[in-house]
């Protein structure tokens, strides 16, 4: 079997390749900075070779990346601190480059193509970021590709829209699920009446797990969908429901966001990428389908009550 690493693989979609490469009893690396948020994430899978790693200096890099076949690149960065991820992509690529590593997947966003100038959105549609977050993404995406195109490794992108999932605090749906679960109101960010789609977290490591083992996945932009378009008003009255309580919503629009973004340096960076919440991209996922052979999408309702379940079981441990 291809000796596969996590490169920042302490976030929600590492620790959902993890489980994927867990259930098929197939070992593999998990590297990040930090050794406590490695161990509670991968502490407890024997399959999971856990090693922490400096991007910065060239050796730690090398080595924590040699031996691999294959690297899933899953590096984040403070959403104020978007310049990081071209620099550390080039780290990453260097390191790779020099240790005879075969391809690396990284797991994109839809922020490089801009405004959508079509819906849904197919991998051909154009890359016109107009917003810095977007050119930085485009930044670490042309390093990728490029890479590829230069036969120095074998290079792809799979691209998802915003995501959710049990557990998963980077969401726009987080807070709802702690909201219902403990009887509280729900901060949201508006509009809700826009249609958008969310992938759940689970559905994306068996997926990543078999689009690297085909042959065809290299030299390209993938697109993996949600399993819809829903607005966030309609999800969050299925989760009270499932609560057993009515909606409380407490709505911040872009006028709030800048006004909290005085004073919280996360809320004034929203500010830039409201735009996809006004006019939502839907990604088109029928090449993906067509090279996997179908894609397992959980639907909203089964999502959402596993979300919630966890969100009880958080509230009644801290309780």
């Amino acid at each position: 079997m291809p000796q596969i690493t996590l490169i920042g693989a302490a976030g929600a979609i590492g620790k959902s390749i993890g489980e994927a490469l867990r259930g098929k009893g197939q070992g593999y690396r998990a590297v990040g900075r930090s050794r406590t948020g490695l161990d509670a994430a991968f502490g407890g899978d024997k399959q999971a070779e856990i090693v922490t790693w400096n991007p910065d200096d060239p050796i730690s890099a090398r080595a924590a990346v040699r031996g691999s076949d294959v690297l899933v690149y899953l590096i984040g960065v403070p959403y104020n601190q978007f310049h990081l991820h071209p620099v550390l992509m080039r780290k990453t690529l260097d390191a790779a480059v020099a240790e005879g590593v075969g391809s690396l997947l990284l797991i994109g966003t839809v922020y490089p193509y801009g405004m959508p100038q079509a819906n849904p959105v197919t991998e051909e549609h154009p890359r016109q970021p107009h917003t810095f977050k977007g050119r930085m993404r485009k930044e670490q995406e042309d390093l990728v590709l490029e890479a590829h195109a230069a036969a120095k490794i074998r290079g792809a992108v799979l691209r998802l829209p915003d995501f959710y999932g049990p557990n998963v605090e980077r969401s726009f749906l987080d807070g709802l699920f702690q909201a219902a679960a403990r009887g509280g109101t729900a901060n949201m960010i508006g509009p809700i009446d826009t249609p958008h789609e969310f992938v759940f977290v689970p559905d994306v490591g068996p997926v990543v797990i078999d689009l690297i083992g085909k042959p065809g996945a290299w030299g390209r932009v993938w697109h993996l969908a949600g399993v819809g378009a829903v607005t966030q008003r309609e999800l969050a009255k299925r989760v009270f429901a499932m609560a057993g309580s009515k909606p409380r919503l407490r709505v911040a629009g872009k006028t709030a966001l800048r006004l909290l973004g005085l004073f919280n340096p996360v809320m004034r960076e929203l500010v830039e990428m409201h735009y996809l919440l006004t006019s939502p991209l839907f990604l088109d996922d029928s090449a993906l389908c067509g090279l996997l052979g179908g894609i397992h999408k959980t639907p909203y309702e089964d999502g959402l009550r596993l979300s919630l379940d966890a969100a009880r079981a958080s509230a009644a441990g801290a309780a």
